[in-house]
């Protein structure tokens, strides 16, 4: 039984903290919504924290749940995640109606996601993923006297049951030519059979729908516009982390088998989502849109890194998940104030924005460097250990297109970073006003951006974690 909580820790916390919500919710007067959101802050740090203590390795129900340090590493940066998502919400959240809800959401997708990480079995995967999955949808809808909320929230739930329909297809083929769904066992079955790579084909198409690599990510820019910022936030940092981390594992350790399919279809579609993700985000006006395409093309560069089929594109990509927590989620910070205090989402409403808000605009700044990449940032290690976790191959045209693609990301990135500081606005963005949690956030993502960069035994702790070919 000890066994049982140690392993099923992660999971069952959430759970703790989902029923303590409900409970509230049903069973008392009705608590202002500060008292809510700050109940919710201090469950969802004693969450973060525990994480860190009495983890073991181990299994359970037959194999078809497992742990291991590195899951235990992967859990604890999505813990870290939704609690600085929370902090950040607390603007948007204290005149809605309907905050408990929002964190009961919340809950449900990260207990899918952990299901997910953890899941040895494609059946216990793919349940993991319709919890993470499910909840996300109306989370996108939560703005219910938005048009824009709702059609945000049908795009998300169509393509969502699209890219489920094509992963529930590819196990069914799999299990036929295998006959198991496990993963241990699933290995040795695999003979590179027309019908097997055409199983896997429709696998790898359902996780691509999920970490929004062309050609199927037209839901992502739509969604994240529609979305409130906040939950904006929580789909390009922690559900995708999350996808990340499986797609990593399950190619590294199932599909090895395979490995000679995959990289060529890694290759071609890291080229594409790079491509035409920094090429659609030059044209865009709205920020959230911007940061749509831009989280597209950064799909492309992880996918880099996953190519190299060893144990520092492990590394890698864990480490560019931790980077973009702290990375996008200061930048969407700034955005979610400026939204949730004046409405304002435009890339030209930021003119002049450091004459009224200077803080706010260094902050959006660091994190619009890291993203593109500049030293010293964590965003350019971050970028660095990819290429050179991809340069394993040797295909030198990859790393070329690469480095191509981070010169042409710079536009955009500057392009916003000039309207903050050089350009003029008649009527610029009024002084924002925030409080200690969006303080507080700022501080743990502008923290998170200079240690991870600069401290290399975060790196190396990653990597002494990590499994390869």
């Amino acid at each position: 039984m000890n066994d049982f909580f140690i392993l099923m820790k992660f999971e069952l916390l959430p759970a703790v903290i989902f029923f303590v919500l409900l409970f509230i919710k049903v069973g008392t007067a009705e608590l202002s919504n500060a008292s809510i959101i700050r109940l919710a802050n201090i469950l969802l740090f004693i969450n973060l924290v525990a994480g860190f203590f009495y983890n073991k390795d181990g299994g359970m129900f037959g194999d078809m749940f497992h742990t291991n340090a590195l899951i235990v590493l992967q859990k604890s940066i999505l813990n870290l995640g939704i609690f600085i998502v929370s902090l950040q919400a607390e603007a948007w959240l204290r005149t809605h109606k309907h905050v408990i809800e929002f964190y009961l959401l919340l809950l449900s997708s990260l207990m899918g996601m952990f299901f997910m990480i953890s899941g040895a079995n494609l059946l216990m995967f793919y349940l993991g993923l319709e919890l993470a999955t499910i909840p996300l949808a109306a989370l996108a809808n939560f703005d219910l006297e938005k048009r824009k909320s709702s059609e945000a929230a049908m795009k998300l739930i169509m393509s969502s049951a699209f890219s489920s329909g094509l992963l529930l297809f590819g196990i069914s083929l799999m299990y036929g030519t295998t006959g198991t769904l496990g993963f241990a066992q699933l290995p040795a079955l695999l003979n590179g059979s027309n019908l097997q790579v055409f199983a896997f084909v429709l696998l790898f198409a359902g996780f691509a729908f999920k970490i929004s690599v062309v050609p199927f990510h037209l839901w992502t820019a739509d969604v994240y516009e529609g979305a409130p910022v906040p939950v904006t936030s929580f789909l390009s940092v922690v559900s995708k982390g999350a996808f990340i981390f499986v797609f990593a594992s399950v190619l590294y350790t199932v599909f090895k088998p395979l490995a000679d399919t995959w990289y060529h279809m890694l290759f071609l579609l890291s080229v594409l989502t790079m491509v035409i993700g920094n090429l659609f985000a030059l044209r865009q006006q709205n920020i959230k849109r911007m940061l749509a395409f831009s989280s597209i093309a950064q799909m492309g560069f992880i996918l880099i890194g996953i190519s190299g089929s060893s144990q520092a594109g492990t590394a890698s990509a864990v480490y560019f998940v931790l980077v973009y927590v702290f990375t996008n989620l200061a930048a969407f910070g700034v955005v979610a104030l400026v939204s949730a205090q004046t409405g304002k989402e435009d890339i030209t409403d930021y003119k002049g924005f450091h004459a009224t808000n200077p803080v706010l605009a260094w902050v959006l700044a660091i994190a619009l460097f890291s993203l593109a990449g500049v030293p010293p940032t964590a965003g350019f290690f971050g970028k660095f250990f990819l290429i050179m976790a991809g340069a394993a191959k040797q295909n030198y045209w990859l790393i070329t297109i690469a480095a191509l693609n981070m010169i042409v990301s710079l536009y955009y990135y500057l392009n916003l970073v000039k309207a903050l500081f050089m350009d003029a606005n008649a009527s610029p963005v009024p002084k924002i006003t925030f409080g200690v949690y969006a303080k507080l956030a700022i501080v743990i993502c502008i923290a998170g951006m200079v240690l991870s960069g600069l401290a290399s035994v975060v790196y190396e702790y990653i990597y002494n974690l990590s499994t390869g070919f």
